[in-house]
């Protein structure tokens, strides 16, 4: 048996962050193990002067970490799970979802209260398709822009008056103690978050049974209905960083209440549904939500 477990990161603040959370949990329920850190730099770090939707996507955060774990260098990896791919290689499986915290995006800006406040044509900057066809139907007068980079460097950026504001993951900012940033929180009613969005996942090899049970007390159950319910609304429509999609799922009691949209980027316009099922069909709900928007003619959006 293994005295030791290592856990393969992105060097980011945010994610040194989440894995050392990860990491103090489980020394919390194995206090016999030596847990440490692999930080690695991915190459969706590194290039940063294009949007993901242009270099391959969001996958390009987990390559270097997967490389890793198949070496034997690191035995689990964490993500936030916006970042993972619905659909992940043949080796390896999500192993746990922790307690998901807020879902929501943050409205983050060093003039203006909300977003309802810009003036017409204010600049503001968002990597992600899914807030930006959002934007528009909010506000179709302002300027969109690009925005890569860890959390620091977009916050930098707008304190340089690059932007007239940004919006960011409000999870990812109240785990770096950067609450006062916040602005204001975007509810669900003006922006659909991403599948996962405000959740952590743990990912290792499939048939490494050790690291599987090391890591089953940390799954949430509740945060793990949810999150099964948008990923498998999002991978029917083929979610990736091509297409605007958001998911947001809440349990009510044992019912699971399920929203969704899909997004057209030249048309700037985006088809939106809800339903609701018991917890236990949360796969099922997410397909049958896809499946409502593709008759509704997601498919051309998808085609576009």
């Amino acid at each position: 048996m293994k005295t030791t477990f290592t856990i393969a990161t992105r060097e980011s603040a945010l994610a040194l962050w989440q894995a050392e959370h990860v990491a103090a949990r489980l020394r919390l329920l194995h206090p016999h193990l030596q847990i440490r850190l692999l930080p690695m730099t991915t190459r969706g770090d590194q290039i940063l002067d294009r949007p993901l939707s242009q270099i391959g996507g969001k996958g390009l955060f987990l390559k270097e970490l997967e490389v890793a774990m198949q070496e034997g260098r690191a035995d689990l990896a964490v993500h936030s799970l916006k970042d993972v791919p619905m659909t992940l290689p043949e080796p390896f499986q999500l192993a746990a979802v922790l307690k998901r915290e807020s879902p929501f995006d943050a409205w983050v800006s060093n003039r203006f209260a909300n977003i309802n406040d810009l003036p017409i044509g204010a600049r503001v900057g968002s990597s992600s398709l899914r807030r930006q066809v959002q934007l528009r139907q909010l506000r179709p007068d302002l300027e969109l822009l690009d925005l890569r980079g860890n959390v620091q460097t977009r916050l930098g950026k707008l304190d340089q008056a690059q932007f007239d504001g940004i919006i960011l993951a409000e999870s990812g900012l109240r785990r770096l103690q950067l609450d006062a940033r916040i602005t204001s929180v975007i509810p669900a009613e003006q922006m659909l978050p991403a599948a996962g969005q405000g959740a952590l996942a743990i990912e290792c090899l499939r048939d490494d049974a050790e690291t599987l049970a090391l890591v089953a007390r940390l799954i949430d159950q509740d945060s793990w209905h949810c999150v099964r319910a948008e990923r498998a609304f999002a991978q029917r429509l083929g979610g990736s960083c091509q297409v605007p999609i958001g998911a947001f799922a809440q349990l009510h009691g044992d019912q699971l209440q399920l929203r969704g949209l899909i997004g057209d980027r030249s048309a700037r316009s985006f088809l939106h549904a809800e339903q609701s099922a018991h917890i236990n069909q949360a796969h099922e709900l997410g397909v049958t939500l896809a499946e409502q928007l593709i008759a509704q003619g997601a498919e051309s959006f998808l085609a576009s």
